[in-house]
């Protein structure tokens, strides 16, 4: 019996540990990729976000100048942790890189000015919506991944070597790949601290 969309969502977790072999074709994660975004929702189906698509030597390079960033700011000492992160990140398959198109938060904020202060917020939520699309369509498959944040730091670089349009605004990079490793436990707070029902 196939599984529930719960119990997909219950299945994406952070993964660190990851390894260069899909399940699949570069052409079919692709195509999940882009159906997980083209379906997440937006508001007045604006359709805002954008993702940049790295495999291989092109994800590695991300990762590999994102830590020559990063080594010019972390300090000496403690930058052992950082350096193994990157090459966890590295050791993956592919990185997405998401983003929101400004243009488009920009023409709504023109077309409709009432709403005009919200829009960013909107745009922000529908990244936020294709970025948990897509890590869980990915879980699906069974391929491991982890949610980034190195913005505004790694900006410029990935507009210069990627000649991403100066609209796109960076949000997030999720490394992906195969399982090379178990999940760390995952504990959760009492939902009567998280929930108020009313009925």
């Amino acid at each position: 019996m196939s599984k529930t969309f719960l119990e997909h969502i219950k299945t994406r977790r952070t993964q660190y540990a990851l390894g260069k072999e899909l399940p699949g074709s570069q052409q079919e994660i692709v195509r999940l990729i882009q159906d997980a975004i083209k379906h997440t929702p937006s508001s007045f189906n604006s359709q805002s976000s954008r993702a940049v698509i790295l495999f291989g030597k092109e994800s590695e390079k991300f990762w590999s100048l994102t830590k020559e960033i990063l080594r010019k700011i972390v300090p000496a000492e403690n930058f052992a942790s950082t350096d193994a992160k990157m090459n966890s990140f590295a050791a993956g398959a592919g990185t997405v890189l998401f983003f929101e198109d400004q243009n488009v938060v920009k023409g709504l904020q023109e077309k409709f000015p009432l709403y005009a202060d919200a829009f960013p917020s909107f745009s922000v939520q529908s990244g936020g919506m294709a970025q948990f699309a897509v890590w869980t369509a990915l879980a699906e498959r069974g391929i491991g991944a982890s949610l980034q944040h190195y913005t505004p730091l790694v900006d410029d670089m990935v507009q210069t070597e990627w000649h991403v349009p100066v609209s796109w605004k960076l949000y997030a990079q999720m490394p992906f790949g195969v399982h090379k490793g178990p999940f760390a436990d995952k504990t959760f707070m009492d939902d009567n601290e998280r929930f108020k029902v009313y009925a």
